[in-house]
Formats: structure tokens, C-alpha cells, sequence
């Protein structure tokens, strides 16, 4: 049997705080979260088991997790929560750091590329374009893929944020 040692990052809930993922030791664990969660009814999902793991300064296991992602940012557990936890923040911030961190799976860059790309996380199909003409509709939708000027201001927005490196 393989013993690994987990070295806890006492810095990392403060992290965590600065990334918009502030009161995460405001949960004590009663597990409200997890029970209400819709996505850990079909996935390994397990809402407290990440705040502890936050709390406690897991840093590498959160940010290298799977289940970071099974959250669908559906708010039930924040609505559901007895301490009024941004539950939801603190998991957009978990992601925000591991992103930054190059823990991004492969369709999520996709999804990324496609953004920084288009100005759009999917393409226009061909079948869409015939649809929307058929309704008397112009054949690009009316955003920045009709606006140049727009596709610009939002790729400027994307390079300044870093977002750029993402699809790198």
C-alpha cells in the first residue's frame, strides 16, 4: 500500500477569499448543500466535501479535481444553505484558480477557444442560418458576430483578463 502525504496550504482559504470565494469558514459542515445538490444525486459530486477540503487548505487535490466541475452553478445549495455560504462563489473562484493553474479539461478549453475565437462558445451551423432567414430573420444573429466593432472590444476584454492564455 502507497502512503502519500497531503500537505495542507494554511494560505489557500485566504486565496480563495481574494479570488471571490470569501466565508468558506463559515460552513460547519452540516451537509445542507450536498443533500440538496442536484448534480450529486448523478455524480460523485459532494459539495461539503469541498469546502472542507477548502477549508482545511487542500489546494492541489481541489484544483486537480474532477468534481470542481460537476458543480452546474445552479444555486440551490446557496439557497438552501443555513449560514448563507456563497457556496457557488467560492466554487467559481476554485475554478477561476485552477484554471490559472492549467487544470482546465480539454472540452472546456475548446468551449474557451471557441469564445476567444468567434465571440461565441459554439458556431453558427449552416441549418441555423437557412432557419433564421427562413423567419425572416438576418442570417448572423445580431452580436458580435454581426459587429465587428464588438468582436474587437471583446477580444481587448479577453487579452486583458488573461483569458487569452487559456485557449494558448
Amino acid at each position: 500500500m502507497i502512503i502519500t502525504e497531503i500537505k495542507p496550504n494554511p494560505e489557500f482559504e485566504k486565496q480563495v477569499a481574494d479570488n471571490g470565494g470569501a466565508d468558506v469558514k463559515m460552513c460547519f459542515q452540516c451537509g445542507t448543500c450536498t443533500a440538496s445538490c442536484p448534480s450529486g444525486r448523478r455524480t460523485s459530486y459532494r459539495v461539503r466535501k469541498l469546502m472542507r477540503q477548502t477549508q482545511l487548505g487542500l489546494k492541489e487535490q481541489i484544483l486537480s479535481s474532477e468534481e470542481l466541475w460537476d458543480c452546474t452553478t445552479c444555486y440551490t445549495c446557496v439557497e438552501r444553505c443555513p449560514r448563507a455560504v456563497p457556496i457557488v462563489d467560492i466554487i467559481t473562484a476554485l475554478r477561476n484558480m485552477a484554471v490559472a493553474e492549467s487544470h482546465i479539461y480539454e472540452n472546456h478549453k475548446k468551449t474557451a477557444t471557441n469564445l476567444y475565437k468567434l465571440g461565441h462558445t459554439v458556431t453558427v451551423q449552416d441549418k441555423i442560418e437557412k432557419l433564421r432567414v427562413d423567419l425572416g430573420l438576418a442570417k448572423t444573429p445580431p452580436t458580435v458576430l454581426a459587429n465587428k466593432k464588438a468582436m474587437e472590444d471583446l477580444v481587448k476584454l479577453m487579452n486583458a483578463t488573461g483569458f487569452n492564455k487559456i485557449v494558448e
